[in-house]
Protein backbone atom coordinates (compact mmCIF):
# COMPACT_ATOMS: atom_id res chain seq x y z
CA UNK A 1 0.00 0.00 0.00
CA UNK A 2 1.41 3.28 -0.83
CA UNK A 3 0.46 6.90 0.82
CA UNK A 4 -0.23 9.89 -1.23
CA UNK A 5 -0.61 13.39 0.55
CA UNK A 6 -3.70 15.19 -0.03
CA UNK A 7 -4.06 18.08 -2.12
CA UNK A 8 -6.19 20.84 -3.15
CA UNK A 9 -6.49 19.92 -6.34
CA UNK A 10 -9.87 18.28 -7.54
CA UNK A 11 -10.03 14.89 -7.03
CA UNK A 12 -9.96 12.70 -9.80
CA UNK A 13 -13.22 10.66 -8.99
CA UNK A 14 -15.11 13.53 -9.42
CA UNK A 15 -13.98 13.73 -13.15
CA UNK A 16 -15.16 9.97 -13.26
CA UNK A 17 -18.44 10.70 -11.40
CA UNK A 18 -19.15 13.54 -13.79
CA UNK A 19 -18.59 10.95 -17.11
CA UNK A 20 -20.72 8.42 -15.75
CA UNK A 21 -23.39 11.22 -15.01
CA UNK A 22 -23.56 12.22 -18.52
CA UNK A 23 -23.64 9.14 -19.98
CA UNK A 24 -26.32 7.48 -17.87
CA UNK A 25 -28.56 10.74 -18.29
CA UNK A 26 -28.15 9.84 -22.14
CA UNK A 27 -28.67 5.90 -21.51
CA UNK A 28 -31.88 7.15 -19.52
CA UNK A 29 -33.15 8.86 -22.66
CA UNK A 30 -32.61 5.98 -24.31
CA UNK A 31 -34.65 4.06 -21.91
CA UNK A 32 -37.35 5.83 -21.81
CA UNK A 33 -37.83 6.86 -25.49
CA UNK A 34 -40.15 4.30 -25.80
CA UNK A 35 -43.00 5.86 -23.72
CA UNK A 36 -42.97 8.98 -26.36
CA UNK A 37 -42.75 7.27 -29.68
CA UNK A 38 -45.12 4.33 -28.49
CA UNK A 39 -48.49 5.88 -30.08
CA UNK A 40 -46.29 6.79 -33.36
CA UNK A 41 -45.45 3.16 -33.66
CA UNK A 42 -48.57 1.81 -33.03
CA UNK A 43 -49.93 4.46 -35.33
CA UNK A 44 -47.18 3.77 -38.31
CA UNK A 45 -46.39 0.56 -38.54
CA UNK A 46 -50.27 -1.05 -37.33
CA UNK A 47 -48.44 -2.61 -34.37
CA UNK A 48 -50.86 -3.45 -30.84
CA UNK A 49 -50.12 -1.89 -27.48
CA UNK A 50 -49.82 -5.41 -26.26
CA UNK A 51 -47.05 -6.25 -29.00
CA UNK A 52 -45.06 -2.50 -28.92
CA UNK A 53 -45.09 -3.46 -24.74
CA UNK A 54 -43.80 -6.87 -25.52
CA UNK A 55 -40.77 -5.65 -27.15
CA UNK A 56 -39.96 -3.28 -24.40
CA UNK A 57 -40.54 -5.84 -21.46
CA UNK A 58 -37.71 -7.69 -23.53
CA UNK A 59 -35.75 -4.89 -23.17
CA UNK A 60 -36.58 -4.25 -19.52
CA UNK A 61 -35.78 -7.92 -18.67
CA UNK A 62 -32.12 -8.33 -20.72
CA UNK A 63 -31.22 -4.65 -18.96
CA UNK A 64 -31.49 -6.41 -15.63
CA UNK A 65 -29.89 -9.99 -16.58
CA UNK A 66 -27.08 -8.14 -17.91
CA UNK A 67 -26.32 -6.20 -14.82
CA UNK A 68 -24.28 -9.17 -12.74
CA UNK A 69 -21.94 -10.54 -16.13
CA UNK A 70 -21.61 -6.60 -16.32
CA UNK A 71 -20.02 -6.48 -13.29
CA UNK A 72 -17.78 -8.82 -14.05
CA UNK A 73 -16.93 -6.80 -17.22
CA UNK A 74 -15.78 -4.76 -15.31
CA UNK A 75 -13.52 -6.43 -13.03
CA UNK A 76 -12.12 -8.15 -15.85
CA UNK A 77 -11.87 -5.50 -18.94
CA UNK A 78 -11.87 -2.34 -16.95
CA UNK A 79 -14.92 0.26 -16.88
CA UNK A 80 -13.75 1.94 -19.62
CA UNK A 81 -14.04 -0.54 -22.10
CA UNK A 82 -17.31 -1.87 -20.97
CA UNK A 83 -18.95 1.73 -21.17
CA UNK A 84 -17.36 1.98 -24.89
CA UNK A 85 -19.20 -1.65 -26.04
CA UNK A 86 -22.05 -0.51 -24.34
CA UNK A 87 -22.41 2.94 -26.70
CA UNK A 88 -21.74 1.50 -29.92
CA UNK A 89 -24.21 -1.05 -29.20
CA UNK A 90 -26.55 1.97 -28.43
CA UNK A 91 -26.10 4.05 -30.78
CA UNK A 92 -25.98 1.34 -33.63
CA UNK A 93 -29.54 0.36 -32.73
CA UNK A 94 -30.51 3.91 -32.63
CA UNK A 95 -28.80 4.42 -36.21
CA UNK A 96 -30.06 1.51 -37.81
CA UNK A 97 -33.88 1.94 -36.61
CA UNK A 98 -34.92 4.69 -39.42
CA UNK A 99 -33.97 3.16 -42.39
CA UNK A 100 -34.39 -0.15 -41.32
CA UNK A 101 -37.28 -1.35 -38.87
CA UNK A 102 -40.35 -1.89 -41.04
CA UNK A 103 -41.39 -5.58 -39.14
CA UNK A 104 -42.18 -6.43 -35.89
CA UNK A 105 -39.18 -8.93 -35.39
CA UNK A 106 -37.10 -6.04 -36.44
CA UNK A 107 -38.38 -3.68 -33.82
CA UNK A 108 -37.70 -6.63 -31.00
CA UNK A 109 -34.07 -7.11 -32.52
CA UNK A 110 -33.26 -3.30 -32.14
CA UNK A 111 -35.29 -2.17 -29.41
CA UNK A 112 -35.73 -5.29 -27.09
CA UNK A 113 -32.61 -7.43 -27.89
CA UNK A 114 -29.43 -4.92 -28.96
CA UNK A 115 -30.58 -1.83 -26.75
CA UNK A 116 -31.86 -4.23 -23.67
CA UNK A 117 -27.79 -5.45 -24.02
CA UNK A 118 -26.30 -1.85 -24.91
CA UNK A 119 -28.26 -0.48 -21.41
CA UNK A 120 -27.79 -3.42 -18.75
CA UNK A 121 -24.13 -3.22 -19.88
CA UNK A 122 -24.40 0.36 -18.22
CA UNK A 123 -26.88 -0.73 -15.62
CA UNK A 124 -27.25 0.04 -11.62
CA UNK A 125 -23.82 -2.02 -11.52
CA UNK A 126 -21.97 0.46 -13.05
CA UNK A 127 -23.15 3.23 -10.12
CA UNK A 128 -22.03 0.82 -7.77
CA UNK A 129 -18.73 -0.22 -9.16
CA UNK A 130 -17.74 3.10 -9.68
CA UNK A 131 -18.93 4.50 -5.92
CA UNK A 132 -17.35 1.71 -4.49
CA UNK A 133 -13.84 2.21 -5.93
CA UNK A 134 -13.67 5.68 -5.69
CA UNK A 135 -15.62 6.74 -2.87
CA UNK A 136 -15.69 5.71 0.98
CA UNK A 137 -16.40 9.33 2.17
CA UNK A 138 -19.69 10.56 0.47
CA UNK A 139 -20.20 6.91 -1.37
CA UNK A 140 -24.24 7.32 -0.68
CA UNK A 141 -24.35 10.58 -1.76
CA UNK A 142 -22.38 9.76 -5.04
CA UNK A 143 -24.66 6.51 -5.13
CA UNK A 144 -27.61 9.14 -5.33
CA UNK A 145 -26.43 11.71 -7.58
CA UNK A 146 -25.49 8.36 -10.26
CA UNK A 147 -28.80 7.42 -9.65
CA UNK A 148 -30.70 10.65 -9.95
CA UNK A 149 -29.13 10.49 -14.03
CA UNK A 150 -32.18 8.66 -14.39
CA UNK A 151 -34.55 11.85 -13.73
CA UNK A 152 -32.14 14.28 -15.44
CA UNK A 153 -32.05 12.34 -18.79
CA UNK A 154 -36.02 12.25 -18.61
CA UNK A 155 -35.98 15.55 -17.64
CA UNK A 156 -34.15 16.70 -20.31
CA UNK A 157 -34.79 14.09 -23.22
CA UNK A 158 -38.69 13.67 -23.00
CA UNK A 159 -40.50 16.97 -23.60
CA UNK A 160 -37.44 17.41 -26.38
CA UNK A 161 -38.05 14.11 -28.02
CA UNK A 162 -41.73 14.74 -27.67
CA UNK A 163 -41.38 18.28 -29.65
CA UNK A 164 -39.22 16.43 -32.21
CA UNK A 165 -41.00 13.41 -32.82
CA UNK A 166 -44.16 15.86 -32.91
CA UNK A 167 -42.97 18.76 -35.32
CA UNK A 168 -40.46 16.61 -37.67
CA UNK A 169 -41.24 13.07 -37.25
CA UNK A 170 -40.02 10.46 -34.30
CA UNK A 171 -37.06 9.72 -36.92
CA UNK A 172 -35.52 13.00 -36.30
CA UNK A 173 -35.94 12.29 -32.11
CA UNK A 174 -33.88 9.05 -33.05
CA UNK A 175 -30.97 10.51 -34.57
CA UNK A 176 -30.99 13.08 -31.90
CA UNK A 177 -30.37 10.54 -29.51
CA UNK A 178 -27.84 8.60 -31.30
CA UNK A 179 -26.05 12.00 -32.04
CA UNK A 180 -25.73 12.89 -28.34
CA UNK A 181 -24.08 9.45 -27.57
CA UNK A 182 -21.56 9.63 -30.54
CA UNK A 183 -20.60 13.16 -28.89
CA UNK A 184 -19.73 11.41 -25.51
CA UNK A 185 -17.68 8.26 -26.91
CA UNK A 186 -14.66 10.11 -27.37
CA UNK A 187 -14.63 11.83 -23.67
CA UNK A 188 -15.29 8.28 -22.61
CA UNK A 189 -12.05 6.81 -24.29
CA UNK A 190 -9.80 9.73 -23.10
CA UNK A 191 -10.82 10.07 -19.77
CA UNK A 192 -13.00 7.58 -18.40
CA UNK A 193 -10.37 5.55 -15.38
CA UNK A 194 -11.25 2.35 -14.34
CA UNK A 195 -9.72 2.62 -10.60
CA UNK A 196 -8.02 5.37 -8.63
CA UNK A 197 -4.83 3.83 -8.37
CA UNK A 198 -4.69 4.24 -12.53
CA UNK A 199 -4.40 7.60 -11.28
CA UNK A 200 -1.91 7.25 -8.34
CA UNK A 201 -4.60 7.95 -6.08
CA UNK A 202 -6.84 6.76 -2.84
CA UNK A 203 -10.44 6.38 -2.74
CA UNK A 204 -12.00 9.44 -1.60
CA UNK A 205 -11.54 8.96 2.75
CA UNK A 206 -9.21 6.31 2.34
CA UNK A 207 -5.14 6.82 3.42
CA UNK A 208 -3.65 4.67 1.14
CA UNK A 209 -3.64 4.14 -2.33
CA UNK A 210 -4.76 0.09 -2.90
CA UNK A 211 -4.35 -1.70 -5.92
CA UNK A 212 -7.06 -2.68 -8.75
CA UNK A 213 -7.77 -5.99 -7.69
CA UNK A 214 -7.31 -8.94 -10.18
CA UNK A 215 -10.48 -10.58 -11.71
CA UNK A 216 -9.57 -14.32 -10.84
CA UNK A 217 -13.27 -15.65 -11.99
CA UNK A 218 -14.51 -17.12 -15.00
CA UNK A 219 -16.43 -14.35 -16.54
CA UNK A 220 -20.49 -16.09 -16.51
CA UNK A 221 -19.63 -18.55 -13.76
CA UNK A 222 -18.26 -15.68 -10.94
CA UNK A 223 -21.61 -13.94 -11.17
CA UNK A 224 -23.42 -17.12 -11.01
CA UNK A 225 -21.76 -18.40 -7.82
CA UNK A 226 -22.20 -14.91 -6.28
CA UNK A 227 -25.58 -15.45 -6.43
CA UNK A 228 -25.52 -19.34 -5.09
CA UNK A 229 -23.69 -18.12 -2.22
CA UNK A 230 -26.25 -14.46 -1.99
CA UNK A 231 -29.36 -17.26 -2.20
CA UNK A 232 -28.74 -18.76 0.53
CA UNK A 233 -28.96 -15.15 3.22
CA UNK A 234 -31.89 -13.94 3.46
CA UNK A 235 -31.36 -10.47 3.46
CA UNK A 236 -30.69 -11.12 -0.72
CA UNK A 237 -34.41 -12.47 -0.93
CA UNK A 238 -35.87 -9.33 0.98
CA UNK A 239 -33.54 -6.57 -0.86
CA UNK A 240 -34.72 -8.21 -4.07
CA UNK A 241 -37.99 -9.19 -3.30
CA UNK A 242 -38.30 -5.50 -2.16
CA UNK A 243 -36.52 -4.20 -5.75
CA UNK A 244 -38.70 -6.83 -7.73
CA UNK A 245 -42.01 -4.28 -6.63
CA UNK A 246 -39.59 -1.20 -7.11
CA UNK A 247 -39.37 -2.17 -10.56
CA UNK A 248 -42.94 -3.39 -11.11
CA UNK A 249 -43.91 0.18 -9.90
CA UNK A 250 -41.50 2.58 -11.88
CA UNK A 251 -39.99 2.35 -15.38
CA UNK A 252 -41.80 -0.85 -16.05
CA UNK A 253 -45.29 0.72 -15.51
CA UNK A 254 -45.14 4.34 -14.84
CA UNK A 255 -41.86 5.04 -17.20
CA UNK A 256 -43.53 2.96 -19.97
CA UNK A 257 -47.69 3.63 -19.34
CA UNK A 258 -48.33 6.98 -18.17
CA UNK A 259 -48.36 9.25 -21.50
CA UNK A 260 -50.06 6.22 -23.22
CA UNK A 261 -52.80 6.08 -20.36
CA UNK A 262 -52.51 10.07 -20.33
CA UNK A 263 -53.86 10.23 -24.14
CA UNK A 264 -56.77 7.66 -23.26
CA UNK A 265 -58.00 10.92 -21.43
CA UNK A 266 -57.36 13.12 -24.22
CA UNK A 267 -54.24 14.72 -23.10
CA UNK A 268 -51.63 15.12 -25.57
CA UNK A 269 -48.09 13.67 -25.91
CA UNK A 270 -45.77 16.90 -25.09
CA UNK A 271 -48.30 18.23 -22.32
CA UNK A 272 -47.79 13.92 -20.72
CA UNK A 273 -43.90 14.35 -21.34
CA UNK A 274 -43.82 17.65 -19.12
CA UNK A 275 -45.80 15.13 -16.14
CA UNK A 276 -42.62 12.74 -16.51
CA UNK A 277 -39.92 15.73 -16.86
CA UNK A 278 -41.73 17.06 -13.96
CA UNK A 279 -41.25 14.01 -12.21
CA UNK A 280 -37.31 13.81 -13.08
CA UNK A 281 -36.84 17.24 -11.46
CA UNK A 282 -38.49 16.37 -7.91
CA UNK A 283 -36.94 12.51 -8.48
CA UNK A 284 -33.35 14.38 -9.21
CA UNK A 285 -33.87 16.41 -5.86
CA UNK A 286 -35.29 13.30 -3.65
CA UNK A 287 -32.58 10.94 -5.21
CA UNK A 288 -29.77 13.27 -4.20
CA UNK A 289 -31.23 13.93 -1.05
CA UNK A 290 -31.77 9.93 -0.42
CA UNK A 291 -28.09 9.35 -1.03
CA UNK A 292 -27.54 11.91 1.80
CA UNK A 293 -29.90 10.65 4.03
CA UNK A 294 -28.40 6.51 3.33
CA UNK A 295 -25.20 7.62 4.62
CA UNK A 296 -26.71 9.18 8.30
CA UNK A 297 -29.81 7.01 8.66
CA UNK A 298 -31.15 3.73 8.81
CA UNK A 299 -31.33 2.41 5.37
CA UNK A 300 -34.39 -0.32 6.10
CA UNK A 301 -36.54 2.90 7.77
CA UNK A 302 -35.78 4.81 4.40
CA UNK A 303 -37.34 2.24 2.39
CA UNK A 304 -40.20 1.87 4.62
CA UNK A 305 -40.96 5.33 3.84
CA UNK A 306 -40.22 5.40 -0.11
CA UNK A 307 -42.41 2.87 -0.25
CA UNK A 308 -45.43 3.51 1.06
CA UNK A 309 -45.24 7.02 -0.19
CA UNK A 310 -45.02 5.56 -3.65
CA UNK A 311 -47.83 3.08 -2.84
CA UNK A 312 -50.35 5.41 -1.83
CA UNK A 313 -49.63 8.11 -4.85
CA UNK A 314 -50.30 5.32 -6.99
CA UNK A 315 -53.74 4.35 -5.77
CA UNK A 316 -54.12 8.00 -5.77
CA UNK A 317 -53.30 7.97 -9.82
CA UNK A 318 -56.83 6.48 -11.27
CA UNK A 319 -58.36 9.10 -9.52
CA UNK A 320 -56.01 12.36 -10.56
CA UNK A 321 -56.21 10.97 -14.16
CA UNK A 322 -60.25 11.19 -14.21
CA UNK A 323 -59.96 14.76 -12.64
CA UNK A 324 -57.16 16.50 -15.18
CA UNK A 325 -54.16 17.74 -15.74
CA UNK A 326 -53.67 20.13 -12.47
CA UNK A 327 -54.48 16.82 -10.37
CA UNK A 328 -52.06 14.55 -12.15
CA UNK A 329 -49.64 17.86 -11.26
CA UNK A 330 -49.82 16.83 -7.45
CA UNK A 331 -48.87 13.17 -8.38
CA UNK A 332 -46.06 13.75 -10.00
CA UNK A 333 -44.34 15.75 -7.49
CA UNK A 334 -45.62 13.07 -5.22
CA UNK A 335 -44.52 10.13 -6.76
CA UNK A 336 -41.24 12.03 -8.23
CA UNK A 337 -39.86 12.67 -5.13
CA UNK A 338 -39.42 8.59 -4.53
CA UNK A 339 -39.48 7.53 -7.68
CA UNK A 340 -35.70 5.98 -8.01
CA UNK A 341 -34.94 7.11 -4.21
CA UNK A 342 -35.18 3.29 -3.26
CA UNK A 343 -31.44 3.04 -4.58
CA UNK A 344 -28.94 4.64 -2.69
CA UNK A 345 -30.45 2.61 0.54
CA UNK A 346 -30.95 -0.66 -1.58
CA UNK A 347 -27.35 -0.16 -2.49
CA UNK A 348 -26.42 0.37 1.04
CA UNK A 349 -28.16 -2.51 2.79
CA UNK A 350 -26.61 -4.39 -0.18
CA UNK A 351 -23.13 -3.41 0.82
CA UNK A 352 -23.61 -3.45 4.00
CA UNK A 353 -24.30 -7.32 3.86
CA UNK A 354 -21.92 -8.37 1.31
CA UNK A 355 -19.29 -6.12 0.83
CA UNK A 356 -17.71 -3.93 -1.60
CA UNK A 357 -15.71 -5.77 -3.74
CA UNK A 358 -18.82 -8.26 -4.02
CA UNK A 359 -21.54 -5.03 -3.96
CA UNK A 360 -21.51 -4.74 -7.63
CA UNK A 361 -22.32 -8.25 -8.72
CA UNK A 362 -24.77 -9.51 -5.72
CA UNK A 363 -26.17 -5.94 -6.73
CA UNK A 364 -26.50 -6.83 -10.29
CA UNK A 365 -28.85 -9.74 -9.29
CA UNK A 366 -31.10 -7.73 -6.84
CA UNK A 367 -31.32 -5.60 -9.66
CA UNK A 368 -32.47 -8.41 -12.10
CA UNK A 369 -35.03 -8.52 -9.70
CA UNK A 370 -35.95 -5.11 -10.12
CA UNK A 371 -36.16 -5.85 -14.19
CA UNK A 372 -38.30 -8.61 -13.83
CA UNK A 373 -40.62 -6.48 -11.90
CA UNK A 374 -40.53 -3.96 -14.60
CA UNK A 375 -40.45 -6.65 -17.37
CA UNK A 376 -44.20 -8.04 -15.53
CA UNK A 377 -45.73 -4.42 -15.44
CA UNK A 378 -44.34 -3.52 -18.53
CA UNK A 379 -46.44 -6.24 -20.50
CA UNK A 380 -48.84 -6.94 -18.48
CA UNK A 381 -50.56 -3.74 -18.37
CA UNK A 382 -50.30 -3.19 -21.39
CA UNK A 383 -52.15 -6.46 -22.00
CA UNK A 384 -54.41 -4.90 -19.66
CA UNK A 385 -54.92 -2.06 -21.02
CA UNK A 386 -55.67 -3.84 -23.86
CA UNK A 387 -58.72 -6.45 -22.58
CA UNK A 388 -60.28 -3.51 -19.91
CA UNK A 389 -59.99 -0.49 -21.86
CA UNK A 390 -58.34 1.37 -18.44
CA UNK A 391 -54.67 1.21 -16.54
CA UNK A 392 -56.92 1.63 -13.59
CA UNK A 393 -56.36 -1.84 -12.36
CA UNK A 394 -52.71 -1.62 -13.12
CA UNK A 395 -51.77 1.46 -11.24
CA UNK A 396 -54.13 0.10 -8.22
CA UNK A 397 -51.90 -3.26 -8.28
CA UNK A 398 -48.57 -1.40 -7.80
CA UNK A 399 -50.04 0.65 -5.12
CA UNK A 400 -50.69 -2.20 -3.30
CA UNK A 401 -47.53 -4.48 -3.68
CA UNK A 402 -45.31 -1.02 -2.82
CA UNK A 403 -47.32 -1.13 0.69
CA UNK A 404 -46.40 -4.45 0.73
CA UNK A 405 -42.72 -4.02 -0.22
CA UNK A 406 -42.46 -1.00 2.87
CA UNK A 407 -43.35 -3.76 5.67
CA UNK A 408 -40.81 -6.01 3.86
CA UNK A 409 -37.99 -3.42 4.11
CA UNK A 410 -38.57 -3.32 7.67
CA UNK A 411 -37.63 -7.58 8.02
CA UNK A 412 -34.54 -6.54 6.36
CA UNK A 413 -31.05 -7.65 8.96
CA UNK A 414 -28.95 -4.31 8.81
CA UNK A 415 -25.16 -5.16 8.47
CA UNK A 416 -25.82 -9.35 8.19
CA UNK A 417 -22.78 -10.14 6.44
CA UNK A 418 -22.79 -12.72 4.10
CA UNK A 419 -20.03 -14.69 2.56
CA UNK A 420 -20.09 -15.08 -1.20
CA UNK A 421 -17.53 -16.60 -3.81
CA UNK A 422 -15.28 -13.81 -4.45
CA UNK A 423 -14.00 -13.39 -8.18
CA UNK A 424 -11.46 -11.13 -7.36
CA UNK A 425 -8.63 -11.46 -5.48
CA UNK A 426 -5.89 -8.46 -4.54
Amino acid sequence: MQKKQATSKLYYGWVVIGIVFVVLLISAGINSMLSVLMLKFEQEFGWDRAAVSGALSLRILLYGLMGPFAAALMQKLGVRRVMVVSMLLLAASLMLTPPFMKQLWQFFLLWGVVMGVGTGMMANSLSVTVANRWFIKHRGLVVGLLTASAATGQLLFLPLLAKVAETLGWRYAVYLTAAALLLMLPVVAIWMRNHPADKGLPALGASEIAPAPAFTGHLLLAPLRSLAAAARKSVFWLLAGTFFFCGFSTNGLIGTHLIPACGDVGIPIVVASSLLALMGVFDMIGTTLSGWLSDRFDSRWLLLWYYGLRGLSLIFLPQALGSGYRTLLVFAVFYGLDWIATVPPTVRLTSDAFGKEQAGMIFGWIAVAHQIGASTAAYGAGLLRQLLGSYSVPFMTAGFVCLLAAVMALHIRRGERAGTTSGAGA
